[in-house]
């Protein structure tokens, strides 16, 4: 394996911290779970995770492709990345008190409903794009990575969001309350916020 251990431990870090984001899943998971329990959930979970497969298969090969052409083109992502999470995490800490808000197709009940529900969640969630898209290449030098390499950023990228959204499915009926107040979503807005924008600092220095 030719990454370091500690980007890919910085890395899981932004999966965990984008997880603890408010967001449309959370509200389809909490909404899936009070109707029908975990049996109605999980199947959202899987459908998120699927998506987190394509997502990364798709900036780790795409943008292996590119850096095979424009070597100086790592550097510059690396920047881009920074500055992604830097932003991401003022305005997260800008709009912390806004309401999330959800898509009716996400709450649909029924097993396959709930698996392609969790699909579109992720590949229609901007914030997924863009972390995807945008910042995934920014851990890593994805010129001269192995197979093993992307096995190992595929499967943090779906292990972590994975778990997170099975534990918030489980837990829901003793969280939910809690977790949808305004203040206690602005709290964690802002401490989302605030740990975004130091993963951001951290990434060209490591």
């Amino acid at each position: 394996m030719t990454i370091s251990a500690t980007d890919l431990m910085l890395y899981a870090g932004a999966l965990i911290i984008l997880f603890l984001t408010p967001g449309p899943v959370w509200l389809a998971l909490m909404a899936r779970a009070l109707s029908g329990g975990f049996a109605a959930a999980w199947p959202l979970a899987l459908g998120v995770a699927i998506g987190d497969i394509l997502w990364s298969l798709v900036a780790v090969l795409g943008i292996s492709w590119i850096l095979s052409v424009f070597d100086v083109f790592m550097a510059v992502l690396r920047w881009v990345a920074c500055g992604v999470f830097i932003i991401m995490g003022l305005l997260l800490i800008r709009h912390a008190g806004q309401k999330i808000s959800t898509d009716s197709r996400l709450t649909r009940p029924g097993l396959w409903a709930g698996f392609i529900a969790g699909i579109i969640a992720i590949l229609g969630n901007p914030k997924a794009v863009l972390f995807y898209m945008g910042v995934l290449p920014g851990f890593f030098d994805l010129r001269g990575i192995t197979w093993v390499d992307v096995a190992a950023i595929i499967g943090m990228s779906v292990v972590v969001p994975l778990v997170g959204n099975l534990i918030l499915a489980a837990c829901v009926g003793k969280i939910h309350g809690v977790i949808t107040r305004p203040e206690t979503l602005q709290r964690i807005n802002i401490l989302s916020g605030a740990a975004l924008i130091l993963v951001g600092v951290l990434i060209p220095l490591l």
